[in-house]
C-alpha cells in the first residue's frame, strides 16, 4: 500500500475524527518519509503514551487499514464454488477493544468510549461492488468459519458440545446470509435436451433448492379408505432403520447442497409407536418437516409442535359428508372439520387433498365452498387406478378439461383453492397468463426434487403408483438419486419433449401407467393441449 502522507485520512478516517485534526497532524508530521501506510497501527503502539493517544487507537487503525485495503482489493467472485468456502474477501482480526465497528459506523462527533476486552473483527465484501462490511462477530459465526477452515465433522463437533446438527447448520446457513461463506448452488438440475430449444426457460423450473422424502413410515391405519393404493403388508420402520434412514438423508442433503423436508405419512404416521421420538431426530438434523396424516387430538399436536412446528399438516377429504364417509369411513367427515379447527388453533398451516374421480367431480366446488373459512389450501389430484383405486373410474379428456375450466372460474373468488394439477399450465397458456410450478413445482417431479421411502426401504419415484428406482437398505440415497432408473422417471413421456410447457407439466406418470399406457413414451391420457 503506498499513499502520501496528506491522505492517510482517507485510510483512517476513524482515527483521524477520534485524534481531531490538530493532534493528528502532529502524529503524522513524525511518519518516516519512505513510511508503509498500513503500518499506522504499529507506529501507535509505539507512541501512544507520548502523544497521549487513546488506548484503543492501534486496534482501530488495524481495522481501517483492512477496511481500505478489502474495498481495493476487489476480490473476484466465484458465483457457484464447488463446495461451502470462506468469502476470499475475508479478513478475521483479534483485538483488545470491543466496540470499535460501532465506532467507525457512527460518522457523528460524539463522546464515544470503546470497552476493554477480547473482540473479533469481520470485514469483507459481498460483491466486487459492494462496500466493505464490517461487524464484531458472534462465537456462533466464529464457529461456522472455524467448521468450514478447518473442514470439521459435524456429528463430532454436535456430540461434543452437545448440540444439534440443526444448531450447527443453522450457524453455517446464517454465515452464508451474511455473505461471510459462500455455498454452491444446488445440484439437482433439469435436463435441459427435454424442453423447448426455443423457450427462456426460468431457473426456478431448472434447478431445485429443497429435496423432499416423503416417508412411509408405517403401513398402520386407522381408515379402510376405497381407493387407498396400497395395502400391502411391509413391516413398521425399527428406530435403527430410522436413525440410519435421517443420517443418508442428511448426507444426500448435503452432498447435493439443498435443503432436506421429510413429509412423514404411512398409513397414518401418528400410529407408529416411536413416530414423536423420529419426528424428533428428524427436526434435531434441521430438517423442515411436514405430516400427510388423519385427524389426530389437539394433545397431540401440542407434542409435535413442542418438538417442531410441521410446514403444514395435510388431511384428506373425498367431497361432501355422504361421499367422504362412504370412500374413507363413517365419520370422518366431521372429525376433519373439527380437526381443522384445532389446527387454526394451533397456528399450523393446514391443506385437504382430495383424489378426484369421475364420482367426485361435481362435489369438489361445493367442498371448496365449505371449507373456504376452515384450511389454508384445498387442492385434488387425480386418482391412480392401482391398489384399491382400481375399481373406481377417472374422468376422460373431455370431462377433464370442462372439470378444470370451473375449478379455475371459482378459483378466483375462494382464497383457499390451490392450483396443483400440471394440466391446469394448458390453460394458464391459452390465456397468456403466468404458469405456475404444477405438482411439484417442477411440473412432474417423480424422482427430481422429490422420492417416495416405504415402511421396508423400497424407495419409489412417486407413491401414487408401483415405481421402484431401489432399497435405502442395499444402496445409498445417492446411489438410487443417479440410478438409471430415476433418470427414466424424471426423463418422463418422450411425446412431451420439447413441449411449450413441459418444464411445468409433464402429465401424470401415475396417471399414465394406471391407463395402461408406456410412461416412458406416452403423454397423459387428459392432455388437451393444442398442437403448436
Amino acid at each position: 500500500m503506498t499513499i502520501a502522507k496528506e491522505h492517510l485520512a482517507e485510510i483512517y478516517p476513524t482515527c483521524h475524527r477520534i485524534l481531531e485534526p490538530k493532534k493528528w497532524q502532529m502524529v503524522t508530521e513524525e511518519l518516516p518519509p519512505n513510511f508503509a501506510p498500513d503500518r499506522l497501527a504499529d507506529f501507535f503502539n509505539q507512541k501512544w503514551r507520548q502523544y497521549m493517544l487513546p488506548l484503543y487507537i492501534a486496534d482501530l487503525a488495524q481495522i481501517e487499514a483492512c477496511i481500505y485495503d478489502t474495498a481495493s482489493r476487489k476480490e473476484t467472485f466465484t458465483s457457484q464454488p464447488d463446495e461451502l468456502c470462506v468469502n476470499p474477501s475475508l479478513s478475521l482480526i483479534q483485538v483488545s477493544w470491543k466496540n470499535l465497528p460501532e465506532l467507525i459506523q457512527n460518522k457523528e462527533i460524539i463522546q464515544f468510549e470503546p470497552e476493554q476486552g477480547e473482540d473479533f473483527v469481520l470485514i469483507w465484501q459481498q460483491t466486487e461492488q459492494d462496500t466493505p462490511t464490517v461487524r464484531s462477530a458472534e462465537p456462533d459465526e466464529l464457529l461456522a468459519l472455524k467448521i468450514v477452515v478447518e473442514k470439521l465433522d459435524k456429528r463430532e463437533i454436535a456430540r461434543q458440545q452437545q448440540v444439534t446438527l440443526a444448531d450447527l447448520d443453522g450457524s453455517l446457513s446464517r454465515a452464508v446470509r451474511m455473505g461471510i461463506l459462500l455455498k454452491p448452488s444446488s445440484t439437482l438440475n433439469r435436463d435441459k435436451s427435454l424442453f423447448a430449444v426455443d423457450r427462456n426457460i426460468p431457473e426456478k423450473y431448472l434447478t431445485s433448492k429443497v429435496f423432499t422424502l416423503q416417508w412411509h413410515i408405517t403401513q398402520t391405519c386407522d381408515l379402510n379408505c376405497k381407493h387407498c393404493y396400497d395395502r400391502s403388508t411391509r413391516a413398521t420402520v425399527t428406530i435403527e432403520e430410522a436413525w440410519d434412514v435421517l443420517d443418508q438423508f442428511y448426507d444426500f442433503c448435503q452432498d447435493r447442497h439443498v435443503f432436506g423436508q421429510i413429509s412423514f405419512t404411512g398409513g397414518n404416521p401418528l400410529m407408529h409407536p416411536l413416530f414423536l421420538d423420529i419426528y424428533k431426530a428428524a427436526a434435531d438434523r434441521g430438517f423442515m418437516t411436514a405430516i400427510l396424516g388423519n385427524a389426530t387430538t389437539p394433545e397431540k399436536l401440542t407434542e409435535i409442535c413442542a418438538t417442531q412446528k410441521p410446514e403444514f399438516y395435510q388431511v384428506s377429504l373425498e367431497g361432501l359428508k355422504e361421499h367422504n364417509d362412504y370412500i374413507r369411513g363413517a365419520g370422518y367427515f366431521d372429525r376433519v372439520m373439527h380437526f381443522l379447527d384445532d389446527l387454526k388453533a394451533a397456528d399450523i398451516y393446514s391443506m385437504v387433498m382430495l383424489t378426484l374421480t369421475r364420482e367426485n367431480m361435481g362435489q369438489v366446488l361445493p367442498l371448496a365452498e365449505l371449507l373456504r373459512d376452515k384450511v389454508d389450501l384445498f387442492t385434488f389430484n387425480r386418482l391412480s387406478m392401482v391398489g384399491e383405486g382400481a375399481q373406481l373410474l377417472t374422468p376422460d379428456k373431455e370431462e377433464y378439461e370442462t372439470f378444470l375450466r370451473t375449478y379455475l372460474e371459482a378459483e378466483h373468488d375462494n382464497p383457499v383453492m390451490a392450483l396443483k394439477d400440471n394440466l391446469i399450465n394448458i390453460i394458464r397458456l391459452e390465456e397468456d397468463k403466468d404458469l405456475f410450478g404444477g405438482c411439484a413445482g417442477f411440473g412432474c417431479g417423480a424422482a427430481f426434487n422429490f422420492v417416495a421411502l416405504l415402511p421396508d426401504g423400497e424407495v419409489d419415484a412417486c407413491r401414487k403408483f408401483p415405481s421402484p428406482i431401489g432399497n435405502i437398505h442395499d444402496q445409498t440415497l445417492g446411489e438410487i438419486y443417479d440410478s438409471a432408473e430415476a433418470v427414466r422417471y424424471r426423463t418422463g413421456p418422450s411425446s412431451c419433449r420439447g413441449c411449450r410447457i413441459r418444464h411445468v407439466c409433464g402429465g401424470c406418470l401415475a396417471v399414465i401407467d394406471s391407463k395402461g399406457l408406456d410412461l416412458a413414451a406416452d403423454r397423459d391420457p387428459c392432455c388437451f393441449i393444442a398442437e403448436p
